[in-house]
C-alpha cells in the first residue's frame, strides 16, 4: 500500500515538473508591444501606451500647416474689422463737426446722414460677428480633421503594435507619471507625416 503511494506521489511530482517547464518555456510574444511581465519581482510593464497630443500639435505637419493657414485668415479678418472701423469713426467725426457747424441743410438731412452711419455700425457689427463664426467653423473643422486623423493613425499603427490602452496626455492632465518606454508620440508623429505627405493635395 506504501508503495502505491509512493508512486502515486511519484507520478504527480512529474506531472507537476512537467506543466513547470512547459508553462515557463512557452512561445514568447515576439512584438514590440510591453507585455505582463515581473522584473526583480518589482517591475510591471503593461500594454499599455500614451501620446502627447501637445507634442503632436508641434510636430504633425498638418496640424502646422492648419494653425498658419488659421492665423492668416485671422490676421486677414482683423484687418478688414480694423479697417471698416476706422472708415466708421471717420464718418461719425464728419458728422459730429458738420453737426456742430450746422452744415446740414435741413434737420431732415442731418437725420438723414445719422441713419447712414448707424447702418455703417451695424455691418462693421454684423461683420465682425460673420467673420468671427467663420473663424470658429473652421477651428472646429480643423480640430475634427486632427483628431480623426490622429485616430485613424493609432489604428493603422495598433495594428501591428498591439497596445491594449493607448491614452492621450496633454501637460499632466490624464498622466501624472510614466516610463519614457510608454511614450509613443515620436512614432506616431512620424506615422502622421508620412501619411499627411503621401495625401494628395488641393
Amino acid at each position: 500500500m506504501k508503495n502505491l503511494s509512493y508512486a502515486i506521489n511519484g507520478v504527480l511530482a512529474v506531472a507537476i515538473i512537467i506543466l513547470f517547464i512547459l508553462f515557463f518555456t512557452s512561445k514568447k510574444d515576439t512584438t514590440d508591444t510591453p507585455s505582463l511581465k515581473f522584473e526583480n519581482d518589482s517591475t510591471v510593464s503593461l500594454p499599455i501606451a500614451y501620446v502627447n497630443i501637445d507634442s503632436v500639435l508641434t510636430h504633425y505637419n498638418y496640424a502646422k500647416e492648419a494653425s498658419d493657414a488659421l492665423m492668416k485668415k485671422t490676421e486677414s479678418s482683423r484687418a478688414s474689422i480694423s479697417q471698416k472701423q476706422k472708415q466708421v469713426a471717420n464718418e461719425q467725426q464728419e458728422f459730429n463737426r458738420k453737426l456742430q457747424n450746422n452744415a446740414f441743410l435741413s434737420q431732415e438731412r442731418a437725420e438723414q446722414e445719422y441713419g447712414r452711419i448707424q447702418k455703417l455700425t451695424a455691418d462693421l457689427e454684423q461683420m465682425a460677428s460673420r467673420l468671427d463664426n467663420e473663424l470658429t467653423m473652421e477651428q472646429m473643422k480643423v480640430n475634427n480633421q486632427l483628431a480623426d486623423s490622429v485616430r485613424t493613425c493609432i489604428k493603422e499603427f495598433n495594428k501591428t503594435a498591439n497596445y491594449h490602452i493607448i491614452f492621450s496626455n496633454s501637460g499632466l492632465d490624464n498622466i501624472l507619471y510614466a516610463k519614457d518606454s510608454y511614450d509613443i508620440t515620436n512614432k506616431v508623429v512620424e506615422l502622421l507625416n508620412k501619411r499627411h505627405a503621401a495625401a494628395p493635395k488641393n
